[in-house]
């Protein structure tokens, strides 16, 4: 544990001038209000308060954050008060750790909804004053490197699922990339042991066959460009086990085939010296082509600044090189953190005002602004997650503004970039002068010209083609705001209809006597929520009518329907509308889902990216807004298909069940469809909870080395059949197993 005169020592090694007194007065109160209290491990608790503060000491924070790490448990935790807090550190500190306890909050309740709107109330904090999440961000990395000492397996899960999803991507976005590495590995350790395992056990034996490699390269390297008259620092670094696992999940590729396992740092005096650097690396070495990406001139949104290439290098291997100045080095390990400085800047200067003024805090005031359009927690969260997950291209209007996207990006997401207007009413575009599809991918350095209408025309189809939540958010908001005039009309119909059935008489002022009954305050809710299916007829005759159903007509047994819950576990559906899934698209828990309105067949549900979706196009009022329900998946047992290419050696197909049983899958149905000297290829039916369960499973078959290739299948079964025999006829040993 750091001892007290150690924490002041450390701050002022970076910050002679950091107040000593008020570092003490917080220290010692936070020491006596923890008292005896103990952590799962057994440590006096107040050691954990201390481990966040020597964390933020790295980054070079300063006193006021360290101070408020010191005390951010005790409001929580402890007796003491804010008004206490405020009386001996100040307002500023008091509302600094007042922000984090409320932030905290997120990891007592399991519960989606909650959790979304504590992380709605976690970015307001955030836009207030950035130091709240950095305090976070640094309780949130010595939880996980403690979270052995957690007895519940249930409750380490929903930790590192909630540090994956949340915690490591904000801290990408504000550009601390060395804790969202760690917050990331640390959690894949608990939620993939066995595949960090393997990784862990590949990257050893690729060390004890180098024969130190890394180091006879850097050191080639940097004799190299001091040859040329630059001196620089040349280091190289092996990538953590998630940053592969991630790469062999993302390319579909095998361990062997990883070309950037390990990277390279060069680290050169100025700007110019980068430029000098690159010419000299690419002089002496061949590149590899399309491998090249220039952060300087166009830096990512977190105000990260590089150069990135790819060579082959001194020893003929493929390498990684970041080639950037000291300056740049900073603000890549510590992000808006960086701000913090305190050498050769003016004693007025103002980190946490800077910190405004940076691309990472301009995305939160971006993120912020999504808040005006009301929408759901849920959706907020969802939304912000797709922003807070990219890989940059960097594309430019007619007049030369440059608008960075994430890799995948339309012309759609271009136009919401822009404004919001002109999103909503695009209809078209140009592309380097040349008119593209709207579903076109962008490449690093397009320039695009948006066509627009006289009125606004977003496509409910578009939610499927945009990969921004800003653009999402707002195709998703003019598209409800244009339908719920008509699930309102619907809705008015269905209640007419149930009463009519049930030989009752409909008012308003009956219904609005029972609109408390559902949560709702005015008669327009609730018929929009009836029109949506997310409130049953029956529900609201038996509140008017008690007990009058059962005497009228017998329960139906409604198609697609248990119990009054789906057995398909969807949101959105009509009621009493049978509900079936598309066996063109095999859609799973996760995935982007719509509904389509089938005469005689009900509502069958696609996939959003479904290639069948093209046909109903022009059909606008067949499409339903559907959502996965999780509290009906107890009634549904999903199953993803696979196509597999396995190695043709014995033992092959037992480790391909038996990988896939260990990642908690269950084979429904094992078919091969045909099989060649080398390797044999088989369709395979597998139980999941989710896409993500079924993606982290093929993952795990792609690092194994029997495993040739993992693809997930889409087609309907009968567009999958076995390739003939030799003598043209079908083999017998493809039946299905």
């Amino acid at each position: 544990m750091i001892r007290q005169y150690e924490l002041v020592e450390r701050v002022r090694a970076y910050n002679p001038a950091a107040d000593e007194a008020l570092l003490n007065r917080a220290y010692v109160f936070a020491m006596r209000a923890h008292g005896t209290q103990l952590r799962a491990s057994g440590d006096p608790y107040f050691s954990h308060p201390l481990e966040v503060a020597g964390i933020l000491t790295d980054l070079r924070l300063d006193e006021e954050t360290i101070a408020t790490a010191l005390l951010h448990d005790t409001l929580e935790d402890t007796a003491a008060t804010y008004d206490e807090l405020v009386a001996l550190f100040g307002p500023a500190i008091a509302d600094l750790v007042d922000g984090v306890t409320k932030l905290s909050r997120i990891e007592l309740t399991s519960d989606e909804a909650k959790q979304a709107e504590n992380f709605r109330k976690l970015l307001l904090a955030m836009s207030k004053d950035v130091r709240v999440l950095l305090v976070k961000l640094a309780d949130r990395l010595h939880n996980m490197r403690t979270l052995d000492h957690v007895k519940s397996p249930d409750k380490r899960r929903r930790i590192a699922n909630e540090t994956m999803e949340i915690y490591a991507p904000l801290a990408g976005r504000m550009g601390m990339q060395d804790i969202r590495e760690e917050l990331e590995d640390l959690a894949f350790r608990e939620l993939q042991p066995e595949a960090r395992g393997a990784i862990l056990r590949r990257l050893e034996e690729m060390k004890s066959r180098s024969d130190n490699a890394v180091i006879r390269i850097a050191l080639a390297l940097k004799e190299t460009l001091a040859g040329q008259g630059l001196e620089a620092q040349v280091s190289g670094r092996e990538k953590r086990p998630y940053s592969i696992w991630r790469k062999l999940e993302a390319r579909s590729i095998s361990f062997e085939q990883l070309s950037d396992i390990i990277g390279f740092r060069v680290v050169v005096p100025s700007v110019a010296d980068c430029y000098r650097a690159l010419g000299i690396i690419h002089t002496n070495w061949k590149t590899v082509p399309g491998r090249f990406k220039d952060y300087i001139s166009t830096p990512k949104r977190n105000d990260y600044r590089s150069i990135h290439t790819t060579i082959f290098g001194p020893e003929g291997q493929r390498v990684e090189m970041q080639i950037r100045t000291a300056a740049m080095q900073e603000v890549a390990e510590r992000g808006i953190a960086a701000h913090w400085r305190y050498k050769d800047i003016p004693s007025d200067f103002n980190p946490v005002e800077a910190s405004k003024e940076g691309r990472a805090y301009q995305w939160l005031r971006e993120v912020v602004s999504m808040l005006e359009r009301g929408e759901s927690s849920e959706d907020f969260l969802e939304n912000t997650k797709l922003e807070m997950f990219f890989d940059q291209v960097f594309c430019f209007t007619p007049k030369g503004h440059v608008y960075a996207l994430p890799r995948g990006a339309t012309p759609i997401d271009f136009a919401y970039a822009v404004h919001t207007d002109i999103g909503h009413s695009c209809v078209g575009a140009k592309v380097n002068g040349r008119p593209a599809a709207l579903r076109m991918r962008l490449e690093n350095g397009d320039m695009v010209e948006i066509i627009r209408a006289k009125t606004p025309q977003p496509q409910r189809d578009w939610e499927s083609i945009v990969v921004t939540g800003k653009a999402r958010s707002a195709i998703r908001h003019f598209i409800r705001q244009r339908e719920r005039a008509e699930f309102v009309r619907l809705g008015r119909e269905l209640i007419e209809r149930a009463f009519e059935e049930a030989d009752a008489a409909v008012s308003d002022r009956a219904l609005e006597a029972v609109l408390g009954r559902f949560k709702l305050t005015r008669l327009e809710e609730l018929h929009e929520q009836v029109g949506r299916g997310h409130v049953e007829t029956d529900d609201i005759l038996e509140a008017i009518f008690p007990g009058r159903l059962a005497h009228v007509r017998p329960e139906r047994n409604r198609p697609g329907r248990v119990a009054g819950r789906s057995l398909i576990p969807v949101k959105g559906h009509l009621p009493g509308v049978a509900v079936h899934l598309a066996p063109c698209c095999h859609p799973l828990p996760g995935d982007r889902i719509v509904g389509i309105v089938e005469k005689g067949r009900g509502l069958i549900v696609h996939a959003i990216d479904c290639a069948v979706l093209a046909r109903y196009h022009d059909r606008s009022e067949l499409w339903r807004d559907l959502s996965w329900d999780p509290e009906g998946q107890d009634h549904h047992v999903p199953v993803g298909r696979l196509e597999v290419a396995l190695v043709n050696e014995p033992g092959a197909l037992g480790a391909l069940c038996t990988e896939i049983g260990r990642s908690r899958g269950n084979i429904s149905n094992l078919r091969i469809l045909d099989r060649h000297a080398l390797y044999f290829r088989l369709l395979v039916d597998v139980e999941v909870h989710d896409l993500r369960h079924l993606t982290q499973l093929m993952a795990a078959l792609r690092a194994h080395p029997q495993v040739k290739s993992v693809d997930r299948l889409r087609a309907e079964d009968e567009e999958v059949h076995p390739q003939p025999g030799p003598a043209g006829q079908p083999d017998p040993r493809m039946d299905s197993v």
